[in-house]
């Protein structure tokens, strides 16, 4: 059996109460999770304090709660793995950005302010995507699945084709317009910054 297969299984069962399945399941699959969760970090500022096997980590906490998901095949996994992924980014620079605006003012040198300014600035780029593909997602959520597959999942074309039951010319035409959109919005975001 291959190990594409087994994960598969291993999905299916778990998706039908097995928690064994589960157990089995996390060997096969970290490895791949863990590379999902260091491109995830490439994006990220250099000192960001989680590290690809703490976001592994968390992921797996949240991925314990999902007790509705129907997995389907190793490439969905791969995909709510990502998305999941993704949240939980988003989640830590919400919470970093409302740290900053707390009552606990520090004195820093102005090399240091310059520092925490290009930290700053790469929170509020983690927060400037995450907006942007959710007005994306207004438009067509087929596209931010794509985009999610894609670019946060490390999917090929023909994987992220068989997730959204869409043939690989679809896909990768509908990558094409939600990269150029998102490129559109985003520098429209930059420039209007201060």
């Amino acid at each position: 059996m291959s190990s594409s297969n087994e994960v598969t299984q291993l999905l299916v069962r778990w998706s039908e109460g097995d928690a064994q399945a589960l157990e089995q399941l996390v060997p096969l699959v970290y490895e791949h999770c863990r590379a999902i969760a260091a491109r995830q970090l490439n994006h990220e500022r250099a000192e960001h304090t989680l590290q690809p096997t703490a976001l592994v980590n968390e992921l797996y906490l949240r991925l314990v709660d999902q007790n509705h998901v129907n997995w389907r095949n190793r490439a969905q996994f791969f995909a709510v793995s990502a998305q999941l992924m993704r949240r939980i980014l988003v989640d830590y620079a919400r919470a970093r950005r409302t740290a900053k605006r707390g009552g606990s003012a520090v004195f820093v040198s102005l090399g240091a302010a310059a520092t925490t300014a290009d930290k700053e600035q790469q929170v509020a780029d983690v927060l400037a995507i995450d907006d942007a593909l959710q007005r994306l997602a207004g438009i067509d959520a087929e596209q931010v699945r794509i985009v999610e597959l894609r670019y946060f999942a490390g999917l090929t074309v023909e994987e992220t084709a068989v997730v959204v039951q869409r043939s690989a010319r679809t896909v990768k035409r509908e990558w094409r317009v939600a990269k150029a959109w998102l490129h559109r919005e985003l520098a429209s975001h930059t420039a209007s910054q201060p």
